[in-house]
């Protein structure tokens, strides 16, 4: 890829690709059959209502652009998608034998760049997503973040900021994925340490409604007595403490473990509302809680 294309949107990035000096007689018809989805599309979810939203426009006006695919690689056949993943799957719902397309070669750079970028100017990823394909970028193509920020032009500190999201918990990152916290509130929360207070602040976020500021607040609030605390519970038992905070990454709850006489004790895991309760039993049991209480 040429790096002084990148970090111009995806009109520049098009630009050898399909623009408004593409020959009629570039497009050609392929069945939809012979093309595979884009393999490093960083999208996961695709509502069924956008998807037959677009369907019912493109049965009713047509296909106005073509899909753009590639040769499928390493002597494969058919094609693999480079742009149009929407589009792709919209006329595969209308059940189109054939469609439009324009041919390419592109590298499998380009591929993923293409598709962060289409994504991002249709603001279609959720903060994960779009974190998780800067980090592939990286990982798959030795990028630094400055080549990523250029490629999807973005400033450095905004992708950088975003790949800080990929050290919160996984608890919390559902929650993120799932649209019920925003990128600002997961991003005051990775100042919080310790991943169970940091689970315990996301579902009270959500239930409670906060704002971005008042989670900010919350975050910096009792730092430093939580931090003696921490200090005194490893001070008392350390091997105690360490079998909790495994317990409690684990289960994404404050975990107590209380040691009695003879080897005996109490384990005491604490959980916030009938869903958080069904969410442990199904960690500890490995089972759902319906299929126990019929």
């Amino acid at each position: 890829m040429k790096r002084d294309r990148l970090g111009k949107g995806l009109g520049a990035l098009l630009g050898e690709y399909l623009g408004p000096q593409t020959a009629e007689a570039e497009i050609r018809r392929v069945k939809v059959s012979d093309i595979r989805p884009n393999p490093l599309q960083p999208r996961r979810s695709f509502t069924d209502a956008e998807l037959e939203e677009l369907a019912a426009s493109i049965k009713e006006n047509g296909l106005l652009q073509p899909l753009v695919v590639r040769p499928a690689p390493a002597g494969g056949e058919g094609f693999e998608l480079v742009v149009g993943e929407r589009r792709f799957r919209a006329v595969s719902r209308l059940g189109w034998e054939d469609v439009a397309v324009v041919v390419r070669d592109a590298s499998d750079e380009t591929l993923l760049v293409l598709a962060l970028v289409e994504n991002l100017q249709r603001e279609a990823l959720n903060p994960l997503e779009e974190a998780e394909g800067y980090q592939t970028l990286g990982e798959r193509f030795s990028l630094t973040q400055a080549d990523i920020a250029r490629a999807v032009g973005k400033d450095r500190s905004t992708v950088a900021n975003f790949l800080r999201l990929l050290k919160l918990p996984p608890s919390v990152r559902k929650l993120v994925e799932s649209g019920s916290l925003t990128s600002g509130h997961a991003r005051a929360l990775l100042s919080v340490a310790d991943p169970v207070r940091a689970a315990e602040l996301a579902r009270s976020a959500v239930r409670e409604g906060w704002s971005v500021r008042e989670m900010e607040r919350r975050t910096a609030e009792g730092t430093s007595a939580r931090k003696r605390k921490a200090a005194k519970t490893r001070a008392v038992d350390p091997v105690v403490a360490a079998l909790e905070e495994a317990l409690q990454e684990a289960l994404s709850t404050r975990v107590s473990i209380r040691r009695g006489r003879k080897g005996k004790g109490v384990i005491e895991i604490t959980y916030h509302g009938p869903e958080d309760f069904e969410r442990v039993f199904e960690l500890v049991a490995r089972r759902e809680a319906s299929e126990v209480v019929g």
